[in-house]
């Protein structure tokens, strides 16, 4: 007989304790996840292999479509002029609930189930942020709800948001714009971490834009003075956001990627473009620093005797936390329990660290206490932020890769396809599901959690940045 860890032991142990504290009710969630727990999987390991990109997770966002329809909800497809996004719901009147999806991957993370850099297919995109768990999770979530209205042991409505290119063009804000959430009472979301916690900490707002030089091309040796170079403007714009970035706040972010500064080194090249983001905590910081960086393009372009355009793609509010939220969240995170793990995944871990050169310390499956809400927060940013500014939002963490691990990178996509990502799938949709019940029966519940959002919100009005249609590829 193989040999069971004392640490297995003693997770087991926890779990049947925290059982038995939860109420019946609860154990039913639980056991609804449990049910469809082997489909979740299944769905979440092929929108890993799938590794479907922002605006083009065709096959992904059917998968979850299709199996939201299949257990009895009701769906509607290419919801907000987006062919991938769609809205599953169940049941009818108050409270309705939501419940968010995302199915997008990161170009270039390909990777095998193995804890050493080592690509399924060079140069593919793979999940290096865990969104292939994500949607499942949240599906398993609303269809637990879903069962419990239609036995009648709850009433209202479960709305879960397929919510496609969070990572790249951000597709809920257009979803926002299209009135999705504008019945919803409270809205419930989810994120892969390296731990399990009631986040109720914020991200970071931000503002995407392209500028374009247009030039004069000329033969570069025989008659550089007949041109005038696009990319001498885009070098002189990099140059000035570099030196700007000693007079920002400490808290802001610039990042720029060149898309195309010229074709062949012996033509002096007519057009140039690059892809610029600002970030900041606190948006009434991020958008004097976005207007200053934008201004800078007519500088360069002034210095180059070149023309340009600015063009926005867009931009995203900070999350807007809720801790009456978290601490419904925090609730249920500690009947559940912690994660539990075998020595083989813990094994796997320490591999994975020991290749990104962080410390050997394996998982990291506890319940982590409710933290204060930082003033200033780091990490990145998120459309969920969006939602948040029209919805009371309750986020929530959990481990499915180990402590450490660097984000979007091959090492999340490994264990996002393997036993390590599908534990804290399944443990997110259980958490989910017995918060989004804790909604559903109490009416005070909703009603704190929606004053606590009104009182965070104040008189700010809401604006959406973005200027036109969701760029769909190839429309």
């Amino acid at each position: 007989m193989k040999k069971i860890s004392t640490l297995l032991i003693l997770g087991l142990l926890s779990i049947n304790l925290s059982a038995q504290k939860m109420p019946k009710d609860k154990r039913e969630v639980v056991a609804s996840v449990e049910k469809h727990k082997e489909n979740l999987i299944k769905i979440s390991d092929s929108i890993w292999a799938l590794a479907e990109t922002a605006f083009e997770e065709s096959i992904s966002s059917e998968l979850l479509a299709d199996y939201a329809e299949e257990n009895g909800m009701t769906v509607t497809r290419g919801v907000a002029d987006i062919p991938t996004a769609f809205v599953a719901t169940y049941g009818s009147g108050k409270p309705v609930i939501s419940v968010l999806g995302e199915f997008d991957a990161l170009p270039g993370l390909s990777q095998n189930t193995v804890p050493n850099k080592d690509p399924r297919i060079d140069g593919a995109p793979g999940h290096g942020c865990g969104h292939n768990m994500f949607g499942a999770a949240s599906l398993g979530a609303a269809i637990a709800i879903k069962e419990q209205i239609e036995a009648g042991n709850i009433k209202g409505t479960v709305k879960f948001l397929g919510t496609p290119a969070e990572e790249k063009y951000f597709g809920k804000i257009w979803m926002v714009e299209a009135g999705l959430w504008d019945d919803v009472d409270v809205n419930v979301s989810w994120h892969p971490s390296s731990e399990i916690e009631a986040d109720v900490q914020s991200g970071l707002s931000l503002i995407d834009f392209m500028i374009e030089f247009y030039g004069q091309a000329a033969h570069a040796s025989s008659d550089p003075w007949n041109g005038r170079s696009a990319a001498d403007a885009l070098e002189l714009y990099t140059t000035g956001i570099n030196y700007y970035r000693e007079h920002v706040k400490p808290t802001s972010r610039i990042h720029y990627h060149i898309q195309d500064g010229g074709q062949v080194v012996n033509v002096v090249p007519d057009y140039a473009r690059l892809w610029v983001r600002v970030r900041d905590p606190k948006r009434e910081v991020m958008l004097p620093t976005f207007e200053r960086v934008k201004a800078m393009a007519e500088g360069a372009a002034i210095m180059a005797n070149v023309d340009y355009k600015y063009s926005l793609i867009s931009g995203i509010y900070e999350t807007l936390v809720n801790r009456e939220g978290g601490k419904i969240m925090q609730n249920n995170l500690e009947l559940l329990g912690p994660i539990t793990y075998t020595d083989e995944e813990i094994t796997f871990g320490k591999a994975i660290q020991e290749a990104t050169g962080k410390p050997q310390v394996g998982m990291d499956g506890e319940v982590h206490p409710l933290k204060e809400t930082a003033e200033l927060p780091g990490g990145g940013s998120t459309d969920v932020g969006d939602v948040s500014w029209n919805v009371p939002n309750i986020n929530l963490g959990v481990t499915v890769a180990p402590k450490d691990t660097p984000w979007h990178s091959w090492a999340v996509v490994a264990c996002g396809g393997m036993s390590i990502g599908h534990k804290g799938m399944v443990y997110a949709s259980k958490a989910m599901g017995m918060t989004m019940l804790d909604l559903f029966d109490d009416p005070k519940l909703v009603e704190k959690v929606k004053e606590e959002y009104n009182a965070r919100k104040g008189d700010v009005k809401y604006e959406a940045m973005i200027d036109g249609p969701p760029p769909i590829p190839g429309k």
